[in-house]
């Protein structure tokens, strides 16, 4: 049972348990980054190992977190590899141009694309996939779930490299 910190302004619950398909899973996104301006998350964490799969090109994504971005917010994104974004997140790639104080990236190419975790993670909330070919996986706000998410989120984070740039500068 949701309660009121985890109701969205429009009045809708964040997922809780367990989901399996991906449009469950792109549902899941959605509706957590709708929540993240009116639930006042300071952070927000991404990871997959190349995010093909999620929403966040969609209007209503990057809309969402466009409501969410402000000052003292922050975006930390992990991936085995972030090329997708120019090809299928174009709105996010714009976004993210304008955002780029608040956002950071980094890149695993030296872990397998398999231990880079599916994840949401946020200060209140937190979503996982278990099986990402089939889009499986368990969401809530379990303080353990997303205490053991952030610590493997964190290890990530040590171990990557600044990755997905918000431009290209060249001479």
């Amino acid at each position: 049972m949701a309660n009121d910190n985890d109701v969205n302004n429009d009045g809708t619950a964040l997922p809780e348990g367990a989901f399996d398909g991906p449009a469950e899973f792109g549902a899941h996104v959605r509706t957590a980054l709708a929540a993240a301006a009116g639930q006042g998350w300071t952070e927000i964490v991404l990871s997959d190992p190349d995010f093909a799969d999620w929403p966040l090109g969609e209007r209503a994504v990057v809309d969402a977190l466009q409501a969410w971005a402000a000052s003292g917010r922050s975006l930390k994104m992990l991936a085995h590899r972030f090329d997708v974004f120019e090809r299928h997140h174009a709105r996010f790639v714009h976004w993210r141009r304008m955002w780029d104080h608040i956002v950071q990236c980094r890149a695993l190419p030296q872990w397998s694309a398999g231990d880079v975790p599916s994840a949401i993670w946020t200060p209140s909330w937190s979503l996982r996939r278990i099986d990402s070919e089939r889009s499986r996986g368990v969401c809530g706000a379990s303080a353990a779930d997303r205490v053991a998410l952030r610590q493997r989120l964190d290890e990530g984070f040590q171990a990557g490299r600044p990755g997905f740039p918000a431009s290209v500068l060249g001479l």
